[in-house]
Formats: structure tokens, sequence, C-alpha cells
């Protein structure tokens, strides 16, 4: 067996260990493969001919527009505040209750997750926001750091989500091309819309699971909860006002994608327009924020397509030393077929989750293994909700995910790093729960596509 797509990989993710730049390292070392291949005549260079073509098709390609009216969208609700207006009004309504700010931490996290997308932005922007209110009010600082972190990484599942738009397309591209290797000379196609229908009942269903371990506390153990934080009434015109803008923006981007009205690119433009229009309503859109917003938006984008181009090099270098065979016939051989190729995959991105970043792992795993598994008859919907939902988890997980490092870098200090590993694991136990109702009904999350 030709080892060199492996030896390929590996100097890849120690150089990505050793900290040089993802994109560059991506291209440059897939690069110097290609180069050392050519002289001894184990790589044909002609393979290399279908860069171009490739780098034409991530700049014209339609879908990914969406990524950064996305997260255009997400960066000026985070600017203009509206989530804190959000937070403020419903911890007054439900702070009259035991448990009630945990509860409005997760409900604003869920509306922030989808309003913007990015597991990092809603992590920083939550723990800035509800960190220091939940400690001040008496909860103990292992619920309130892991209920913070928890909420944050629903950005990963709950649409509209960066992740899922990347996913969506390299899915899409990897089941055409698993179906032109069957022989099936016309494929049939997924899009984002179909991934964000499938992720629908999965992240309501871990949003719930999440408020019900808070319910939960409240009843069996209410000592761990500090009482009621608020006995004066409280008006609800303040509560509504704050809550129907946020919800009518996620509503009008995921209704139009759902009812077919709009792709996910034009949706999102639907978003990014009403994110302005709602920076305008509430006074707080102005020169300076739209430089901040325009900056962020910029750099963010940048970043997601220079990787994309590095992991277009990588993947043609890859496969022109076979790498794609190799992958196809070392899951042949494991034994439990599909489901033990399944499990070992997700198995290497959960830990994979632990060092690169979900944009990273969409585009250098997932092409090399989507569409062998897809060949192998996993419906491409179903893998993309397991694949979100095990990083999800893996960003999570102590003692390296993401999540609690971005959370660790704005936490006050006498907030131990053992407070905030704590505070998670009941968080990952409801993430495992719902992969393993995911592996055990499918139709969790391929029934409302299917329907719609």
């Amino acid at each position: 067996m030709n080892l060199t797509p492996l030896a390929l990989f590996a100097v890849t993710f120690a150089a990505l260990l050793a900290g040089y730049p993802v994109a560059l390292t991506l291209a440059g070392v897939a690069l110097i493969f290609a180069f050392v291949g050519t002289l001894t005549g184990a790589f044909n260079p002609a393979d290399l001919g279908f860069a171009a073509g490739r780098l034409f098709g991530i700049i014209t390609n339609q879908t990914l527009i969406a990524v950064p009216l996305f997260i255009f969208m997400g960066v000026l609700l985070e600017k203009t505040r509206i989530a804190e207006d959000l937070l403020a009004n419903l911890s007054n309504l439900l702070g009259r209750y035991r448990g009630g700010l945990a509860i409005t931490v997760i409900i604003v996290g869920m509306l922030m997750a989808a309003s913007t997308g990015i597991v990092g932005a809603t992590v920083v922007t939550m723990g800035l926001m509800s960190l220091p209110i939940m400690l001040q009010r008496g909860y103990p600082a292992s619920l309130a750091t892991g209920t913070i972190c928890a909420t944050g990484t629903l950005g990963q599942i709950i649409p509209p989500s960066i992740a899922l738009v990347l996913l969506g397309d390299v899915l899409s591209n990897g089941y055409q091309q698993a179906q032109l290797n069957m022989g099936i000379f016309a494929p049939k196609s997924i899009s984002v819309g179909d991934l964000f229908a499938g992720a629908i009942i999965p992240g309501l269903c871990l949003v719930t699971l999440y408020l019900g371990y808070i319910l939960l506390r409240v009843i069996v153990s209410p000592q761990s909860m500090p009482p009621a934080e608020r006995t004066e009434d409280v008006k609800l015109g303040p509560v509504l006002g704050a809550l129907a803008p946020p919800l009518l923006l996620i509503v009008a981007v995921l209704g139009s994608i759902l009812g077919g009205f709009a792709t996910p690119t034009e949706a999102a433009g639907v978003g990014a327009f009403g994110a302005l229009m709602l920076g305008l309503a509430y006074g707080r859109l102005n020169g300076q924020v739209l430089s901040e917003v325009g900056s962020a938006t910029l750099s963010t984008t940048g970043m997601v397509f220079f990787i994309l181009v590095g992991a277009s090099i990588f993947s043609l270098v890859f496969r022109g030393y076979g790498g794609e065979e190799m992958v196809h016939a070392l899951f042949q051989q494991m034994p439990g077929g599909m489901w033990g190729a399944l499990g070992i995959v997700m198995v290497v991105i959960f830990l994979l989750g632990f060092i690169l970043d979900f944009i990273e792992i969409t585009f250098v795993v997932v092409p090399i293994v989507g569409p062998v598994l897809m060949a192998m008859g996993v419906d491409p919907i179903w893998l993309g909700i397991l694949i979100a939902v095990n990083l999800q988890t893996s960003f999570l997980t102590p003692p390296f995910g993401f999540a609690l490092f971005y959370l660790r870098g704005v936490a006050p200090d006498h907030v131990a790093t053992t407070e905030i590993y704590r505070g998670v694991l009941p968080f990952i136990g409801l993430q495992l729960l719902l992969l393993a109702a995911l592996l055990i009904w499918p139709a969790m999350a391929t029934w409302l596509p299917g329907k719609l």
C-alpha cells in the first residue's frame, strides 16, 4: 500500500501543531510533496492542472456567498448590543424564579447562536455579558461557566450556522462525486437548505435538554441555585420588544429557506439587510460601528476562503497520490462495514476538534472521508448533522475544547479553570445523549428535509 498520503497528512498535522498558519500549511506542505513526487516520478504534475478550475469554482460558488453575509449579520447584531437588551429584559422576567437567569442565558445563547453562527463569537459575547451577572447573583462558578460554554457551542448546530453552510457545500460536492464513482451519471444533490432543515430538530432537542437539566437541578438540588433574584412586577412590553426583533430576523431567514422562497445565499442577504434595519431602529448604527463590522467581516471571510484555497490544493495532491483509494480500501477492510467506518471517522473528527477549527476539519477531513462514507450508504444529511454535533461536543470537552479557551480568556481570574471543566461535564453528557439518539434514529435529521 502506498503510504505517501498518510505521510502528507501527518506532516501537515505536525506543521499545524507547530503553529504555522493553516492555509499556508495546507497549500505549502502539499506543494512540497508534489514537487518531490514529481522529481521522483511518484506524482503526476498534470494533477495540479485542476487547481485553476477549482479556485475559479470557489470564487464563483453561489452558496459560499452566504458566508460573508451571515458573518456580517452576526457581527452587526453583536456590535449593536441587541443581545444585551434581550438578556437584560428576559432576566428581569425570569429572574423572579429560582434558576431563571440560567434559563435566560440558554434562551439568549440559542438566539445568539442562530444569529451569529460562530462558536467563538457567541461564547465570548455571552461570557462578557452573562458571567459577571450570574456570579454576582450567587450562581456557582461551575454552573455559570458550564451553561455559557454549552450555549455558546449551539452556533455549531442551530441554523443559520456558518458551520452548516460550509459543511453543506462540501457534502454536496462529495455526494455528487460519490455517485459518479458508483456509476450514477445523473447524481442527486443536497443543498445547504437541506442541512439547515436537518439541524432544526436536533438543535431544538439539545436546547430542550439544556433547559431540562437546569429545571432538574432546581427541583433536585435547589440549594445549588440562588433564590429568586427579583420580586417586583415586570411589564411584558419591554420583554416582547427586545425578543421580537432578533426572533423575527431568524424566522425570516430560516422561513424563506425552508419555505422554498429563497436560497441560503438570498436568505443571508435578507438577514444582513434585516440586521442593518435593526441597528438603525435601535439608533446604534453609525460610521464607527459599520467600520468595525466591515473589518471583522472582511477578516473572517478572508480567513475562511484562504483556508479553502489551501485545502483545495491539499486535496488535489492527496488524491494525486491515491489517497482517496487508500481511504476507501481501509474503510472496506474495517470490521462492522459502514458502521465501523462511520465510528472510526466520528472518533477521529472528535479528536481533531481539540486542535483544529471546524473550518479546517470541514475543508480538509470531510472531503477525504465524506465521499467514501456516502458511497458506502451513509445519508449525506445525516452525516452532516452527526459531524456538526460531534464537533460541538469536541469543542466543549476538557482539556482542549475551544469553547473552554474562549471563555477562559474573558472569565475573571478568581474563576478557576477546573471550575469551567467541571461545569461543562453535564452538558457534554447531554450532547453525547443527542449523538447517540441521532445514531439510533437517523430520521431525527432526515425526516424534516424529506418532508420539505
